[in-house]
């Protein structure tokens, strides 16, 4: 029998919205396996930290059908879980800072072997439609703030 193979995906998934959605359903179709990464809120450093705790991120990303396992990333280095996971592929959003060619020289450097792909965009379905914690956010603020 062969093994399943892994993709995964990772953020902070702060405020979840249909943009995650849409990021999770596109890493799931590359591998048979759906693994999140939940960043911990102490390694959010290129935005504002999430308004939900780690816990429930985690908890909530896990719920998703077609999330089969969300972990917690590791507090001091994010390779942590990849390695321990050891996937097939790593699926980074489409707006996601990170350097997909970094990560392949990291990850070579300690011995996983995987390819990085990245999720195409999604485009709102009707106007009202908000694709970012960041949108959500200000439309609060605006409407009840």
């Amino acid at each position: 029998m062969t093994e399943p193979t892994r993709a995964v995906a990772q953020g902070t998934f702060d405020l979840l919205h249909p943009g995650h959605i849409h990021y999770l359903e596109a890493a799931a179709t590359y591998a048979d396996e759906l693994h999140v990464i939940v960043a911990r809120r102490a390694n959010v450093t290129h935005k504002q930290p999430p308004i939900l705790s780690d816990r429930q991120r985690r908890e909530t990303v896990g719920a998703l059908d077609v999330v089969d396992e969300a972990h917690r990333g590791h507090p001091e280095d994010i390779f942590v879980p990849i390695e321990q996971i050891d996937p097939d592929v790593i699926v980074l959003g489409h707006d996601q800072h990170h350097d997909a060619t970094a990560i392949n020289e990291t990850l070579a450097d300690r011995g996983v072997d995987c390819e990085i792909e990245r999720a195409g965009t999604r485009e709102p379905s009707h106007d009202a439609e908000l694709l970012s914690s960041r949108a959500i956010i200000d439309r609060i603020i605006e409407q009840r703030g």
